[in-house]
């Protein structure tokens, strides 16, 4: 299990970097590519709903490493429902609460379901008013190391989940990102597939162009260009890293 940290509340970005060398710290190069995927099941409007926007009720997107993946969380909604689907390489897993909801109150819940044939149990935490979500802990069989991150939807700003990969010289890796186009704002985790990678967490705003900004030291890592993200730029030791993503959620 592993203990985790949103970096979104409601409508704000406020995460503290601890960027290491493997990737992301340097000057750019810009590339990107017409779009050829198109996520035909991913929302186009928030579903969230507005009567939900300042309190722990509503809906709660987010990514994961350690192996790769999506989570989607859905607390009362327009329904007496608290329900959750974890997607995680490619398998997709129910998820349950039985603890209930109280207005006013902040929310703290396992959300449990089945992962191939074995029980496994996310513990989700979020303020009162929908601020820092966060999987506090996580119990999944074979991803002893999953790390999550997490935004909230609101009736205004639609959050969308990128699934992809980073490459460069003789390394390759996970590259996730959350982002919202509402708000200009992202941010994502990565991981490198060697034993002992460490989790990289990074974040940044859209400009006008689409280009992804990362937020310490202005790299620009790739441009968003439907339901893609690909880009390549120069890493700190002047190899050439490429990413590419595509929207999941």
């Amino acid at each position: 299990m592993k203990n985790t940290k949103s970096i979104l509340a409601v409508l704000t970005i406020s995460v503290f970097l601890s960027i290491v060398c493997i990737s992301f710290n340097s000057c750019s190069k810009d590339s990107s590519s017409t779009p050829s995927y198109e996520c035909t099941t991913c929302a186009s409007t928030p579903d969230a709903l507005a009567e939900n926007d300042g309190s722990a009720k509503g809906v709660y997107k987010g990514i994961v490493v350690g192996s790769s993946g999506s989570l989607y969380i859905d607390i009362q909604n327009g329904t007496d429902l608290i329900t959750g689907t974890l997607i995680i390489d490619g398998v997709s897993v129910a998820l349950t609460s039985s603890v209930s909801y109280v207005s006013g109150q902040p929310y703290v819940a396992p959300f449990t379901g089945i992962y191939n044939g074995s029980p496994i149990s996310i513990t989700f935490s979020v303020g009162l008013s929908g601020g820092t979500p966060t999987v506090t802990s996580s119990d999944i069989p074979g991803h002893p190391n999953t790390v999550f991150t997490l935004y909230k939807e609101t009736s205004t700003s639609l959050i969308e989940a990128f699934e992809g990969v980073y490459t460069k010289p003789g390394k390759t890796g996970t590259f996730n990102i959350l982002l919202s186009r509402g708000l200009n704002l992202w941010g994502g985790i990565a991981k490198g597939n060697e034993a002992g990678a460490e989790v990289d967490e990074i974040d940044g705003t859209i400009d006008s162009s689409n280009r992804l900004i990362e937020s310490s030291n202005g790299t620009i890592l790739g441009t968003l260009s439907g339901d893609e993200i690909n880009g390549s730029f120069q890493d700190c030791n002047g190899d050439t890293v490429t990413i590419h993503g595509e929207r999941t959620l």
